[in-house]
């Protein structure tokens, strides 16, 4: 496990996620394309809860040796639950940053954990601490991802009627 390559990820994906939504308006971070897709405010909030309520929580929960079963989480569910769209972009961003640096600065004490200890239950047994952590870098470039493509699509609707095409295929 590259301990410190997981950290500068963590770090700069955090800092990618924040400059890719400084500038957007309130109706940018509520617009979706679809009722089934996210806006970019549910992608920052689900961001947040995952940060505290998920990856860091889990991995904790992990090194620390316990062998009770996590707390469940309903990512999918929290979005229209904890009302996600309703929120301020500019609060929630800075929530989730608030979250990263306590999750930095709590991995930078872990230097000397064993991320080969693995999860002892169902339906994620197997799972061990350095999957939990590859699994959390990797979910933040999924969101990157995400929010690119959510800020694409809504510059292709408001710069209508003209066309992107000359910029190449998404």
């Amino acid at each position: 496990m590259n301990l410190q390559y997981c950290l500068g990820q963590l770090s700069v994906n955090s800092k990618a996620i924040q400059q890719l939504i400084e500038d957007i308006t309130k109706n940018q971070a509520i617009w979706k394309p679809s009722d089934q897709e996210w806006s970019i405010l549910e992608v920052v909030n689900h961001l947040v809860d995952e940060e505290k309520e998920d990856f860091r929580s889990r991995l904790k929960h992990l090194l620390s040796g316990k062998s009770t079963p996590w707390p469940p989480n309903a990512p999918q569910k929290w979005v229209y639950e904890r009302k996600y769209n309703q929120r301020d972009i500019q609060e929630s961003i800075e929530k989730f940053m608030d979250e990263r640096l306590e999750s930095l600065k709590w991995l930078k004490e872990q230097e000397n954990s064993d991320f080969t200890i693995q999860y002892k239950n169902p339906p994620l047994e197997g799972l061990s601490a350095g999957d939990l952590l590859s699994s959390w870098v990797a979910h933040d470039m999924l969101h990157l991802r995400q929010i690119v493509e959510l800020k694409w699509k809504y510059s292709k609707i408001k710069t209508e009627p003209f066309s992107i095409e000359y910029a190449g295929e998404w």
